[in-house]
């Protein structure tokens, strides 16, 4: 899905951003994989969605950072998301703290899309080596497309509508839902 938005957002990315809270995730995935493998992803969605519903909540409040943090904050981020990737919710916590920073909604879109992209890339082989990629990973991609596919192409569409406010609601509003499923997901 990348390939798809790379020409237009190319632009936007903080790279530096992006590349310190890889670095952050890249420490820690081995680690995650492992007590995950060991406690059940349902256990880690459990305790990450609480995690991300009360950072939402507090979101939704209307707090927020009135800088941007620095690259050991970056880092930081980054690890938290490593431990959270695991059980496939790395980009809610960067989300979370993302939007609580001062930055042009365009540099959050972007940056996000080279953030998740890399953490995904990073992930796939320490999930491979825990028996967690099968082949019925690329059936399940394969199933997935289209939905996504939709997904990404209405949400660029709405997003370049959309006030820097109005992106800043949808985008707490989204991580709520989001954890909210994930708790669901854990509990059911």
């Amino acid at each position: 899905m990348t390939a798809f938005q790379a020409r237009g957002i190319r632009g936007h990315v903080d790279w530096c951003r992006a590349i310190t809270m890889l670095a952050g995730a890249a420490m820690v995935l081995p680690f995650s994989v492992t007590a995950m493998l060991a406690f059940g992803a349902d256990t880690a969605r459990l305790a990450v969605s609480a995690i991300v519903l009360v950072m939402s909540l507090i979101l939704l409040s209307g707090w927020t950072l009135t800088r941007v943090i620095g690259p050991a904050g970056h880092m930081g981020v980054g690890a938290v998301s490593g431990l959270c990737n695991a059980a496939g919710i790395g980009g809610l916590p960067v989300a979370a703290v993302m939007t609580a920073q001062p930055m042009a909604a365009t540099t959050f879109r972007a940056t996000m899309i080279v953030y998740l992209t890399g953490l995904d890339l990073i992930t796939l082989p320490f999930l491979w080596h825990g028996g967690l990629v099968t082949m019925d990973t690329p059936i399940a991609v394969a199933f997935a497309f289209p939905l996504l596919a939709l997904g990404v192409w209405l949400g660029g569409r709405q997003f370049l509508s959309a006030s820097p406010s109005t992106f800043r609601r949808f985008a707490v509003i989204l991580l709520l839902i989001l954890s909210l499923l994930g708790l669901l997901r854990a509990i059911l």
